[in-house]
């Protein structure tokens, strides 16, 4: 009997069949090589496996499988398809994201694609010779070098004294685990003393192994009690609300070393690729080589490397990574920690499929049968109203770990220092006395600026004229360093001007300030302070940017000044003064979340001073001290905010009381683009009614050539998602067949940010 498979391509495209060769043993979720049109090999993913044979005329033959095993077991295919479905894309986009590049090769000939297969590279592991297991022999021999060779006799003892969980199944050490070099290794692999193999990476696979974690204080012990509860009890998923510096890290470790101890996989998420690094040091500490980092800024070939480990994975792994970690396939799932739960990075917007990490981690933990822990010091409305609703398991940490007090927070109202002459260059008089009394005192400061840069634009004083992107509706932002005008939505960069081209005036000012400049503006105001900046600009490798954390964690910078990249997951012992340079920047923003967002970031920021004993201070500079957001956070008064905020959202129907779907049209041609998206609009008023909202054209509405026109979809909660997407796929393909509007492209986002 003919058997034929039907194939994902990692394109945006739907599955397609092809014929199994006679004798070739396939299971559902096998990778392998087919030929797809005239020329190209891709590679695909076996879907599902049938005997009905297309109706077509010629159906070309799967070229080869690729592993020995699988690499998606059925839950993994399962949580494709709802990604999918959910997020409106096909699961060839679902594949295209989820794939390391060097996982899914693409060939114009069958020799170049094998040629390019991916092989896992191995690594070296290091054993005492037979002669020197025996402890009293090894004990003498060290004894007896100990003079003419000190160090050979430290890695000789470090070898026999190597924990035992952390070696592989065949009681080999790790090399990268030794602290010695390489010219060490090779003369006791000479002398005799030790053997060096080459072998694929493993991961200890012990079932009941105790973990040395940090110990819990009361409160910690209490929360950790109810977390377990909700786990044992069936909930699911459970909200940890902890302050910043509350130890809620602590908190994950001890549900990590208690899901590991029994044979489970954990995966613990974080927001930010930078955050990964300090993270997985303090994991590794505790759990070995247990721990395996996973995100984009690692290379292709150790990306894939662990996507294909663990495809055979025995269990046991805490894998730690941003919310690409989400589609590796684990097979043992039980422990899903999602850090930070609130941060608006969990989101993917740029391409499909346009995801939220948060909710999919909840949705893959469910599939597995896995327990979720949600946490943060300022959760997303969503998770506190579910929270309160009973369907998520609740815990809150209201007081800092190891006896630190929260940060003593001022408002330095700018237009009062303005008239009162005690502003300087971009600091007013509170947070110039704070830093002086910091550096005095050998402490550190942060200062935020949510903006990089040197000045957003360069204007005209006598016509108004700005230097605008040719490509977007932007001006260029000046980025002094580098002597440049930049655009940072498609990064067209032009020299800066000299002079004005209308009026010819050469006398052009710089308007606002980004993180260049404050750097520039505080070390004159400081010039004996050691200055830093992290942005960007600054951190343009992972060794760039672990440079300028680790002199300031050293201590041998005293300012560091920094966008988002500086506001969360830190624990700095020394720093003292955190300055919030310009609040209003987040709180007047054209957005229903600005409220919630403001709060959360000014929250986070406030969090890094004072993390031990000393109080440390926070100063908000903003010409807005009566905003009700600044007094929040001031008081460190998340429920008040979510009170206001989650009655705001009740009366005008939005999220978390309703889902959100925004559709954004793009083309070349704004007057064909103005047309679709009217008989777009019209379309789903006749399917949907006053749940939609536009066309509208949003506050940048040209990037890269193209026009920008976005269409609201509201959903209430409790009516049919699936049914509406059924209604707005249908009203697309309506609009796709007219041939006008070939040229347009919508993006879907479902859940949209």
């Amino acid at each position: 009997m003919n058997r034929f498979a039907d194939i994902v391509l990692p394109l945006a495209q739907p599955a397609y069949c092809f014929a199994v060769p006679e004798g070739m043993e396939l299971r559902e979720g096998d990778a392998v090589a087919v030929q797809f049109g005239r020329r190209n090999f891709y590679t695909g993913i076996v879907w599902r496996l049938h005997d009905n044979p297309p109706q077509v005329k010629r159906i070309k033959p799967i070229d080869h499988r690729l592993y020995d095993h699988p690499l998606l077991d059925d839950k993994q295919i399962k949580f494709w398809e709802w990604l999918a479905d959910y997020y409106m894309c096909t699961i060839g986009e679902v594949m295209r994201m989820a794939l390391p590049s060097l996982a899914k090769p693409k060939a114009s000939s069958d020799e170049e694609f094998r040629s390019m297969e991916f092989r896992p590279r191995t690594e070296p592991y290091v054993a005492l010779t037979e002669r020197w297991l025996d402890g009293e022999a090894l004990s003498a021999e060290c004894e007896r070098i100990a003079r003419r060779a000190p160090r050979r006799r430290e890695v000789l003892e470090q070898i026999a004294a190597f924990d035992e969980k952390l070696k592989n199944s065949e009681g080999e050490i790790p090399r990268r685990l030794l602290e010695c070099d390489s010219s060490m290794l090779l003369a006791l692999k000479k002398a005799g003393y030790i053997t060096v193999e080459q072998r694929e990476r493993e991961v200890e696979q012990h079932a009941e192994v105790a973990f040395v974690t940090p110990a819990l204080t009361s409160s910690q012990q209490r929360v950790f009690e109810e977390i377990v509860i909700s786990e044992e009890t069936g909930r699911g998923v459970h909200l940890l609300q902890g302050v910043t510096g509350s130890g809620k890290t602590e908190i994950y470790m001890a549900m990590i070393a208690r899901t590991l101890a029994r044979g489970g996989d954990v995966l613990m998420l974080v927001p930010e690729i930078a955050l990964t690094s300090q993270l997985i040091e303090r994991m590794e500490r505790i759990f070995g080589s247990r721990v395996t980092a996973y995100h984009s800024k690692l290379g292709s070939r150790r990306r894939t490397e662990t996507y294909i480990r663990q495809s055979q994975s025995h269990g046991g792994e805490l894998i730690v990574g941003a919310r690409s970690a989400l589609f590796l396939p684990t097979r043992h799932l039980q422990l899903v920690i999602v850090d930070e739960e609130h941060d608006t990075s969990y989101k993917q917007s740029d391409s499909a499929p346009r995801y939220q990490g948060r909710d999919c981690a909840i949705m893959l933990s469910a599939m597995y049968g896995a327990f979720t822990l949600l946490g943060s010091a300022t959760p997303s409305l969503e998770s506190y109203a579910n929270a309160l609703g009973e369907k998520y398991g609740y815990s809150t940490l209201k007081e800092r770990y190891g006896g630190a007090v929260q940060p003593r927070i001022i408002i330095s109202d700018t237009i009062r220092s303005v008239k009162r002459g005690e502003r300087k260059s971009h600091f007013n008089s509170a947070l110039q006395r704070a830093i002086a009394d910091a550096l005095e005192q050998g402490e550190q400061v942060m200062l935020f600026q949510n903006r990089r840069g040197f000045s957003p634009f360069v204007a005209c004083p006598d016509c108004g004229w700005t230097l605008r992107c040719p490509n977007c509706n932007v001006t260029l932002t000046w980025h002094r360093a580098a002597d440049r005008m930049e655009c940072h939505y498609c990064g067209h960069t032009a020299q800066v001007p000299k002079s004005c081209p209308h009026c010819k005036t050469t006398d052009l000012t710089p308007m606002g300030f980004g993180t260049e400049k404050i750097e520039e503006a505080i070390a004159a105001l400081f010039p004996d302070a050691r200055v830093a900046r992290l942005d960007r600009d600054t951190s343009t490798s992972e060794s760039a940017y672990n440079r300028i954390i680790g002199e300031f964690a050293s201590g041998q910078t005293d300012i560091l000044v920094g966008t988002q990249m500086i506001t969360k997951g830190f624990d700095f012992d020394n720093v003292a003064v955190v300055g919030i340079l310009n609040a209003d920047n987040l709180l007047f923003i054209p957005d229903f979340r600005a409220s919630e967002r403001a709060f959360q970031l000014m929250t986070q920021v406030a969090g890094r001073a004072g993390r031990r004993q000393k109080e440390g201070v926070v100063v908000i500079q903003t010409s807005e001290a009566d905003n009700p957001v600044i007094g929040w956070v001031a008081r460190g008064d998340y429920e008040a905010m979510a009170r206001s905020e989650l009655n705001e959202r009740h009366a005008f129907a939005y999220p978390p009381y309703s889902r959100l779907v925004r559709l954004t049209l793009k083309g070349e041609d704004a007057t064909i683009l103005k047309q679709c998206s009217s008989r777009l609009a019209e379309g789903l008023r006749r399917r949907f009614g006053g749940r939609v909202m536009g066309p509208m054209t949003p506050p940048i509405d040209r990037i890269r050539g193209l026009w920008i026109v976005q269409i609201m979809l509201k959903i209430e909660c409790g009516r049919s998602m699936s049914r509406a997407r059924e209604l707005l796929r249908q009203e697309l393909d309506e609009v796709g067949k007219i041939k006008e509007y070939k040229q347009i492209s919508i993006a879907i986002d479902v859940d949209a940010q």
